[in-house]
């Protein structure tokens, strides 16, 4: 990895403490305990995780990137093994043999400021953004073939913006004059000319890279897998703790934990049965933002929003 890219892990020791539960000492996690960082990035989480484990536990990561995968094998700790693989296959573990789940969504540092990647319309590079990209379809490659609807619905959807119709269309467009956009440049001053009003202190582009990056990598479909999956794998008691950095991964997990953690009363049912609700499978446990420090220290954490949640019973 180039020491040049680096990455600061937001809310690190908060997300630890809350996935471990026991913050006073080294160790204080248990005997024989599996933990899952499903999102290994560039492992800042996981490498305070193995040095507050005890000795029997071990820790299972998941990533799609390479250059995570290739992070990961500078760990040379015996309790830490690694998938490539996207945390959607989470469910592939032992139902209840996990005492806790972290997910911490979106992109490292290195993805974005590595301009061979495609995700920053700060620099100019291929258009990309698959998190391995040496797996599926680019964006470059979508765009080159997708129609008007098809874009105006992602960016719409999934960048949550307004201009989304001028945009497909002005790539579109772009495409039958010129031929496919295939840098981050061409996109973001493309987008740019169609977008009327910009946001205090936000690029025109960001909407747009945002519903692209989250589009081509399925993003929001792998995180409702692995929701899913977590109340099967998490044990009794076991901790799922999860960081989002936008309003359309933190709502997902929000309602993911609030269905699964609020009593459910049949009304339908006659009085005298109404005194035995459902027994919820997750118990909420709150919500934590980065400090002023943390933010003042790293912008990039400022749209962190942590989520925590307790498994409960078995469903």
């Amino acid at each position: 990895m180039d020491t040049l890219w680096k990455h600061t892990t937001v809310l690190l020791n908060e997300a630890v403490d809350s996935l471990l539960n026991k913050p006073e000492a080294p160790g204080a996690a248990g005997a024989g305990e599996t933990y899952v960082d499903a999102t290994f990035g560039r492992g800042g989480h996981s490498r305070l995780l193995l040095s507050r484990m005890a000795e029997q536990d071990r820790l299972i990561a998941f990533d799609h990137d390479p250059e995570a995968i290739a992070e990961a094998a500078t760990i040379a700790d015996p309790r830490f093994s690694i998938r490539h693989q996207g945390f959607r296959h989470l469910g592939e573990l032992p139902d209840a043999s996990v005492a806790g789940v972290l997910m911490d969504l979106g992109i490292s540092s290195p993805q974005i400021d590595n301009p061979q990647r495609g995700f920053s319309f700060r620099f100019d590079g291929p258009l990309d953004m698959r998190m391995d990209p040496t797996r599926g379809e680019s964006v470059a490659e979508w765009l080159a073939t997708a129609e008007v609807q098809q874009i105006a619905e992602v960016v719409r959807d999934y960048g949550e913006e307004r201009f989304a119709g001028p945009i497909a269309k002005a790539i579109v467009a772009r495409r039958q004059e010129r031929g496919p956009i295939s840098t981050t440049t061409e996109l973001a001053e493309l987008v740019a000319g169609a977008v009327k009003t910009r946001e205090s202190g936000q690029n025109p582009a960001t909407r747009t890279f945002q519903a692209f990056r989250i589009f081509i990598n399925a993003e929001l479909e792998e995180l409702q897998h692995a929701l899913d999956a977590s109340l099967r794998v998490l044990q009794p008691g076991g901790r799922l703790v999860v960081i989002s950095f936008h309003s359309l991964e933190d709502r997902i997990v929000k309602q993911f934990i609030a269905k699964h953690a609020r009593e459910v009363v049949d009304r339908r049912a006659p009085s005298w049965m109404l005194g035995g609700s459902a027994a919820m499978p997750l118990e909420a446990l709150g919500r934590t933002k980065p400090s002023a420090a943390e933010v003042a220290g790293n912008k990039r954490s400022r749209s962190a929003v942590m989520r925590v949640a307790r498994r409960t019973a078995t469903p």
